[in-house]
């Protein structure tokens, strides 16, 4: 997974990569099936999963920039760090449902860029 519109090189990417929609965005050391972390290198990331089994799978992307493992929020909850999801624009409204975000994988190399909003 390419990441696009990182606004600085500070902390990580995390990528959380989920099968269903039980604690899809947000939840990702209790519910993804797999996480990949990296670290922001001159503005750019890449998530890179291997050996996942065919199935639809949904993607959450968060850039940790303090590294404390989780998307930081103010008070009214409107996130203060990067976000993005697959297949989905990101809307005012918050994170979209699993099923926007849903992509289909069958075993084959598959390339996705997501976009962070902050």
């Amino acid at each position: 997974m390419k990441i696009l519109d990182i606004k600085n090189s500070t902390g990580v990417i995390a990528c959380g990569l989920f099968k269903r929609s039980e604690g899809f965005p947000t939840e990702f050391l209790h519910s993804a099936t797999n996480i990949s972390m990296t670290k922001v290198q001159d503005t750019q990331a890449r998530c890179d999963f291997i050996n996942i089994p065919t199935g639809t799978y949904a993607l959450a992307v968060i850039h940790d920039e303090n590294m404390d493992g989780k998307l930081d929020t103010n008070l009214l909850g409107v996130p203060t760090e990067g976000y993005g999801f697959s297949n989905t624009t990101i809307d005012e409204f918050g994170a979209p449902a699993f099923s926007a975000a849903r992509f289909h994988y069958d075993e084959q190399k598959l390339n996705l860029t997501i976009k962070l909003k902050y």
